[in-house]
């Protein structure tokens, strides 16, 4: 049962990871700029958000193992849809398809590990679902690179059909639906449907082209803003009234699901937008191909996959705010260490801080998706676990979004400031200059051109150099951001009811 509902969630999360890393070569592909490919992720996140959060809902409507199933269905479809398309608009409508079905899987499995293990054993429960969420953004990058290098990026799809047809024999095997989720929906939530859509498909609006449009300088992200606010408020207002509401606001009255879904919110910005950062200065920076900067950050995934059964044995031990916090603070470590890498980083300058985070992240999440669930009943399972990854969803593309925002402003800020040493009377800049142009005519350039040469060179020496800067300016951010998660533990409980 453990293995039907994990492989679920596993191939939910990692097909993220490993589509991304084959964009570009989908794009030559399709013949598509670079801002019309990334809707090849924003078609299938925002349809998978948008399923997650409706998931108990559809559990009670159409019962929660035939749910299960269908969405199984749904994906596995769209995986070959998505593989054989033959124009971009195809691409987009199959991903949507694939959004669709892989949303789902994720809340409800973790629903099931929370009702069918007894409180004593809910942190290996969560440790086994961990294995899915956390271990596939980190081995994501390495299979998407192979399959694209190897196969071609339609493979990044295909890989989906046999993990997802042995996932549904398990679950028609070994899956069963609990009593007080067999019944039905009276009344369809239209209301609730269409306030979360406009709510969602906004917010993801915003974040993917906010970048793009100069953010709040543009009045097309104002109105999107405006209209995401309105949804939002709408949406509460709505569901709080609604008899059968397609997202249940009043479990948020919760204190430790509130809580745990702020934290959960900045642990997916800090997720994602390491998952976002670290490849783009592994093949920006360092000229790592894809399949290489994937190996580079496999350690993190191998440190995940030795810590979560510790974290799970561990769970009944100490208190489950010690866990919390030491998991904070060796990421916070990571960050630290990645704040200081240099154009000149080596492989075991970029593995060390990789390994931390990869100890961190299962201290972390497992710890705080078992207290958080643990504190709801188990017919409020599937709706609790809806929210809380709704909010480290919504966490990861806000972090795509604002490290990606952040990267920009900071390396023109650098590159300002750098350029001011690029003068004839500085004398470091001068000696470099002399030294550059001296190598050039050893390699019998036209003195007359070497000086040109080597002001060039040094330019583009300087855009590396302010990239640089900027790209450690974001591990400081996430760093600060993070600590902010700190105070937030405590508010948690240290131990689960009849888990001694």
């Amino acid at each position: 049962m453990t293995l039907a509902v994990i492989s679920g969630a596993f191939i939910s999360v990692m097909d993220v990871n490993v589509v991304n890393v084959s964009l570009p070569h989908m794009r030559g592909t399709f013949g598509a700029d670079l801002s019309s490919i990334t809707w090849v992720a924003t078609s299938y996140s925002i349809a998978q958000i948008i399923m997650i959060t409706m998931s108990g809902w559809w559990s009670t409507l159409l019962g929660r193992k035939r749910f299960f199933l269908a969405s199984y269905v749904l994906f596995i479809l769209g995986s070959i849809l998505a593989g054989t398309s033959r124009t971009f608009t195809e691409m987009i409508i199959y991903r949507a398809v694939q959004g669709v079905g892989g949303g789902p899987l994720i809340p409800i499995a973790q629903a099931i590990m929370r009702e069918t293990y007894p409180p004593k054993y809910q942190g290996m429960a969560m440790a086994f679902f961990g294995m899915g969420v956390v271990v596939a953004p980190a081995i994501g990058p390495v299979l998407g690179g192979w399959l694209t290098e190897e196969y071609g990026w339609p493979w990044v799809f295909y890989i989906n059909v046999p993990f997802g047809l042995g996932g549904m024999v398990l679950v028609h095997l070994f899956v069963h639906d609990p009593s007080y989720l067999k019944r039905g929906i009276k009344k369809v939530d239209w209301g609730g449907i269409v306030f979360l859509a406009v709510a969602l498909i906004g917010l993801q609006f915003v974040l993917e082209r906010g970048q793009e449009e100069n953010w709040f300088e543009s009045n097309l992200i104002v109105w999107w803003t405006i209209a995401t606010v309105v949804a939002v408020a709408a949406l509460v207002a709505w569901e709080l009234r609604a008899p059968e509401p397609i997202v249940d606001i009043r479990i948020m009255r919760n204190v430790p699901l509130t809580v745990g879904s702020v934290i959960i919110l900045i642990f997916g910005i800090a997720l994602f937008g390491s998952t976002f950062i670290l490849p783009q200065f592994l093949q920006q920076l360092l000229h790592y191909t894809a399949y290489d900067s994937g190996m580079v950050l496999l350690p993190r995934g191998i440190a995940l996959f030795i810590i979560l059964p510790i974290v799970g044995r561990l769970f009944n031990l100490i208190d489950l705010r010690v866990l919390l916090s030491f998991g904070v603070i060796s990421i916070l470590y990571s960050f630290y260490l990645i704040a200081h890498l240099s154009l000149e980083a080596g492989f075991w300058n970029l593995v060390v801080p990789l390994i931390f985070m990869g100890i961190g992240m299962p201290c972390m999440f497992v710890t705080l998706a078992t207290v958080t669930l643990g504190s709801v009943r188990p017919a409020e399972a599937t709706a609790a676990s809806a929210v809380f990854n709704l909010f480290r969803r919504v966490g990861g593309n806000i972090g795509f979004a604002l490290m990606a925002t952040l990267v920009d402003r900071r390396t023109a800020v650098h590159r300002v400031g750098l350029v001011g040493y690029l003068n004839e009377f500085n004398a470091p800049f001068r000696d470099y200059h002399e030294r550059v142009v001296s190598l050039l005519v050893d390699q019998r350039v036209d003195p007359a051109t070497a000086g040109a040469k080597a002001y060039g060179i040094m330019e583009r020496l300087l855009d590396r150099q302010a990239t640089m800067g900027a790209y450690n300016d974001a591990a400081w951010f996430m760093m600060i951001l993070f600590a902010c998660v700190l105070p937030f533990i405590w508010v948690l409980p240290g131990r689960l009811k009849g888990s001694s």
